[in-house]
C-alpha cells in the first residue's frame, strides 16, 4: 500500500488594486464592481453655443436699430432762378423781386413722410422783405418729392438799410438772404416723429443783368449738424 501524496494547495495572489484607485484606501466590500471616473473639468458646448447666440443677436438688433431709427429729410436745390430785381428810389426807397425756387425732398427713411408746408423767406442783411408758402405733400419711403415755390415782393419799403442798399446798387450787386423751411413728421406704425429742416442761403444778386452771381447754402436740423452746398453748384441752379 503507496504512502498517499501531500497534496499542495496553491496560495492566492494578493488582489492587485486597479490602476485608478488609490491604493491606501479601503476596498469595497461585496463583490460590486465599481466604475470610478477620472477627474476632469465640465464645459458643456451648450455654454458656448448661448454666448454666440447671445453676441450674434445683440449685433443684429444694434443693425436693425441703427437701420431703422428716424432720421432728418435731406433738402436740396434743384434750381434757383432770379425772375426780376428792381430797386425804386422815389418816392420812397422800394424793392421789386421775383425769385423760382425748384427744391427736391428726400426721404430716405424706411417710413413715409408727410410735410405739412414749406415755407420761403427773403430777406436782405437779415431783415425780412417776405416770404411765400406753399402746399402740403407727401413723401414715400426710400423716395423723394419736388416742390415749386415762387417768391413774388412788389414795393417793399426799406427804411433800416437804406443806404446800404443804395451802396450795393451803385456796386451792381445786392446780398440776399432766402431761408426754406419744411416742417413734417414721420409716421411709424401708430407713432409719428416731428421733423424740421431749415436751409439758409445766401445769394449775391447782379443787378445789371439780372443772374445770381454767388450762392451758398446750409442745411440745419434738429442735430445742429450742417451740410454745405458749395457755390460750385451757382450755375447748375441759377442756370
Amino acid at each position: 500500500m503507496e504512502p498517499s501524496k501531500p497534496t499542495h494547495t496553491p496560495k492566492p495572489r494578493p488582489a492587485v488594486p486597479p490602476s485608478n484607485l488609490n491604493p491606501l484606501l479601503p476596498e469595497p466590500e461585496g463583490d460590486a464592481d465599481l466604475d470610478v471616473l477620472p477627474l476632469q473639468r465640465f464645459f458643456p458646448s451648450t455654454s458656448r453655443q448661448f454666448y454666440t447666440i447671445c453676441a450674434a443677436s445683440l449685433l443684429l438688433l444694434a443693425t436693425v436699430t441703427y437701420v431703422a431709427w428716424p432720421s432728418e429729410p435731406d433738402i436740396k436745390f434743384v434750381r434757383l432762378r432770379l425772375d426780376r430785381i428792381r430797386i425804386r428810389t422815389k418816392p420812397c426807397l422800394l424793392i421789386d423781386i421775383s425769385l423760382f425756387l425748384k427744391v427736391k425732398v428726400i426721404n430716405a427713411d424706411l417710413y413715409s413722410m408727410d410735410y405739412e408746408a414749406l415755407d420761403v423767406a427773403i430777406g436782405y442783411r437779415g431783415k425780412a422783405l417776405g416770404h411765400v408758402r406753399s402746399q402740403h405733400g407727401h413723401v414715400r419711403a426710400l423716395g423723394s418729392s419736388y416742390v415749386d415755390a415762387e417768391v413774388e415782393l412788389d414795393g417793399v419799403e426799406v427804411l433800416s438799410d437804406a443806404v446800404l442798399l443804395l451802396e450795393d446798387l451803385a456796386k451792381g450787386t445786392v446780398p440776399l438772404d432766402t431761408i426754406t423751411l419744411v416742417e413734417g413728421r414721420l409716421g411709424v406704425l401708430f407713432f409719428g416723429f416731428d421733423l424740421k429742416v431749415k436751409v439758409s442761403c445766401e445769394i449775391l444778386v447782379n443787378t445789371n443783368n439780372q443772374t445770381i452771381a454767388q450762392h451758398d447754402c446750409y442745411a440745419e436740423v434738429k442735430s445742429d449738424k450742417q451740410v454745405h452746398i458749395s457755390s460750385e453748384d451757382s450755375d447748375k441752379l441759377a442756370s
